[in-house]
């Protein structure tokens, strides 16, 4: 290789390792903003899971959700199992497992059904923090990706910065010692 080209690829070497290093820097920084914004809106909701034991919280009727139980949702994890497990299921039990939709439309039928029209309400509102909830894990889980990214660019960076170290340091070592070779060998053949 050429001293030339050694050199481009010397100085691409080092464009990659800085991009790939920024780009480590930024997938870090999203990550912790994400997770840190999800954990304070989460948190500021003071929602909480039942107390193990309590009435609305039998371990026969949620064994999957017991491990948070009189846990705050303060995370994206603890976000989804809320409104799927907790809020989801309560809903199927709204209005003989009526979506609101269906619940809506039923209701809109039967004006003069109180009980209809409070149902509707019900899963409104549950439906809608529902959806909120999901949507904050899903954020979450973006955080969580986007740190793994992060990790993966950095290895990448260790990765480039190893092999522009290689040929910084150890090719020109190589060629002199390739070149004191050569010159011993053109010395005893005459």
């Amino acid at each position: 290789m050429s001293k030339e080209l050694r050199w481009r690829v010397l100085i691409l070497q080092a464009i990659v390792a800085a991009v790939f290093a920024v780009g480590a820097l930024i997938a870090f920084k999203e990550a912790r903003f994400t997770r840190d914004y999800v954990h304070d809106q989460l948190a500021a909701q003071k929602i909480s899971f039942p107390q193990a034991g309590a009435a609305n919280f039998k371990p026969e009727d949620y064994p999957e959700l017991q491990q948070y139980a009189g846990q705050k949702v303060d995370d994206g994890e603890k976000a989804q199992a809320y409104a799927n497990g907790y809020i989801g299921r309560h809903l199927t039990t709204t209005a003989e497992g009526r979506t609101y939709s269906e619940q809506s439309t039923y209701a809109r039928q039967n004006p003069g059904d109180a009980k209809a029209q409070d149902a509707v309400q019900t899963l409104f509102r549950g439906e809608t923090l529902r959806g909120m909830l999901l949507n904050a894990w899903g954020w979450w889980t973006i955080g969580t990706y986007t740190f793994y990214a992060g990790f993966a660019l950095a290895l990448a960076t260790v990765g480039v910065l190893g092999a522009f170290a290689f040929e910084l340091v150890m090719t020109p070592r190589r060629r002199h010692a390739a070149s004191r070779v050569a010159v011993q060998g053109t010395l005893t053949t005459r």
